[in-house]
């Protein structure tokens, strides 16, 4: 699969790092040449300098042949606008954005872009391990 993660933090790193080592074609966008740093020296995948709200950026790492779009960077609004680039733009079939805050959360996944909610996962999780016996 031809995978391109927009946000190399700690998120977007470990899963570049997973996917690029089952052998999927990965390319990370980010604004901090710095964050690249987080991939370490064996990443197998490519790198792309700048922000996946720009559609040339999308184009340089590959968005026209995409398989799947994940954005993962801090910010709810920003992964929102790179996800419906791809998904309207670039017509990518997969496309997930990470949202904190659960109301945008269910709008989006009402237009269709999958989201992953660490604010609704995280108070589900911790639910689940205090009720445990």
């Amino acid at each position: 699969m031809k995978v391109l993660i927009m946000g190399c933090g700690r998120v977007g790193s470990r899963l570049a790092r997973l996917l690029a080592g089952e052998g999927h074609d990965v390319t990370v966008i980010d604004t901090s040449p710095r964050s690249f740093r987080r991939l370490g020296d064996g990443f197998r995948g490519r790198t792309v300098l700048g922000t996946g709200i720009d559609e040339d950026v999308l184009r340089q790492a590959g968005a026209e042949d995409a398989d799947i779009f994940v954005a993962t960077t801090e910010g709810d609004n920003r992964n929102i606008m790179a996800a419906q680039v791809a998904q309207k733009v670039f017509d990518v079939p997969t496309v997930v954005a990470r949202v904190y805050d659960p109301g945008r959360s269910e709008v989006f996944d009402k237009l269709g872009i999958r989201t992953y909610c660490p604010t609704l996962e995280g108070a589900r999780l911790l639910h689940e391990m205090i009720l445990e016996k």
